[in-house]
C-alpha cells in the first residue's frame, strides 16, 4: 500500500463506516457471502486482512461466534481505532506484505480461514504477497479474495471509469495466482442491487469514498459530481453490486496436493 492511499484511509478512518454502513442490510448480506464461500466453523482460526474498521469483521463475528479471537490486520491505526466495542476482534496493525514476508506474526496460527476484501489491488507484488498469505493456511484452510471485476455499473463520472478499468486488476489474475501458490482455486461472482439517495452519494464521492477517487483533485471531483447529478437527475440511484469470489484452499494432504487445481466458474 503506498503512502498517498495510507493517509487516505487514515483521515477517512472516521467516516469510512457512515460511508459503507448506509445500508445495514448490504453489510449482512455481504458478511454472510464471506462466511458461506469459506464454510467458517466456531472453531476456525480467522484472519481479515485489511480489515479497515471491522466493518465486516464485526458481523462474521456475530453469525459464526468464533471461538478465537477474530484477527483484524490493517496498516492504517486510525482505522483500527474505531475497533473498540468488539471484544473478540483483535486489532493488528499490520498489512498483508508484512505477514506474507514474516514482519509481522499473527498470534493464532496457522490460519483456517482468511479473507481479503476489497483490497487485493493495494497489493503491488500480488504474485510474493498472495503465495505468501498462502503458507500461514492450515492444511485445508481457506483465502478468499473478494475483489470487484474489471467493469462496474457504479453511477462515477466518465473519468473515474475509465482510471478504475485501466487500474483494476483482473480476478483470474489473482487466481493465477493462488494457483502458483498451491492452492486449489476457484472464481464466482456474487450480485446485490444497491439504492442509496442520491445526495448522500455525492457526499460520498465528495469525501472519496473509494480509494480511486484519491486520484482526482477538489476540482476534479466537484466537476465530476455535476456530471453525476447531470446523467442521474432521479433523487435515489440503483444500481448493482457485482464482486469476485476469488476461493483458494490449501491442499489437506499428499493425496490432494496431487490431484491439481480446481478450474474458473463462470
Amino acid at each position: 500500500m503506498s503512502g498517498d492511499v495510507r493517509q487516505h484511509y487514515e483521515r477517512l478512518a472516521a467516516t469510512y463506516d457512515d460511508n459503507w454502513a448506509h445500508d445495514p442490510a448490504v453489510i449482512r448480506w455481504m458478511s454472510e457471502r464471506i462466511v458461506e464461500a469459506l464454510d467458517i466453523r466456531p472453531a476456525d482460526r480467522l484472519a481479515d486482512i485489511g480489515s479497515g474498521t471491522g466493518l465486516f469483521a464485526r458481523q462474521v463475528d456475530d453469525i459464526v461466534g468464533p471461538l478465537c479471537p477474530l484477527q483484524c490486520v490493517d496498516p492504517s491505526a486510525a482505522m483500527l481505532g474505531r475497533i473498540t466495542d468488539a471484544p473478540n476482534l483483535m486489532a493488528i496493525e499490520a498489512s498483508a506484505e508484512d505477514l506474507a514476508q514474516g514482519r509481522v506474526v499473527l498470534p493464532h496460527l496457522p490460519l483456517d480461514a482468511a479473507w481479503i476484501k476489497e483490497a487485493v489491488h493495494h497489493i503491488e507484488d500480488r504474485a510474493a504477497t498472495l503465495t505468501g498469505l498462502s503458507q500461514l493456511l492450515a492444511p485445508g484452510g481457506r483465502l478468499l479474495i473478494v475483489m470487484l471485476p474489471t467493469t462496474i455499473a457504479y453511477p462515477l463520472f466518465g473519468a473515474a471509469i475509465e482510471k478504475y478499468e485501466a487500474l483494476q486488476p483482473d480476478p483470474e489474475d489473482i487466481a493465477r495466482h493462488l494457483r502458483a501458490a498451491g492452492l486449489l482455486t476457484q472464481v464466482s461472482h456474487v450480485e446485490h442491487p444497491l439504492t442509496i439517495d442520491r445526495e448522500r452519494y455525492l457526499a460520498m464521492v465528495r469525501d472519496r469514498y473509494m480509494s480511486l477517487l484519491t486520484l482526482f483533485d477538489d476540482a476534479e471531483i466537484e466537476a465530476g459530481i455535476e456530471e453525476i447529478r447531470t446523467r442521474h437527475p432521479e433523487p435515489r440511484l440503483t444500481f448493482p453490486d457485482r464482486f469476485a469470489f476469488v476461493l483458494g484452499r490449501r491442499p489437506a494432504g499428499p493425496a490432494a496436493e496431487r490431484s491439481g487445481t480446481v478450474g474458473a466458474t463462470p
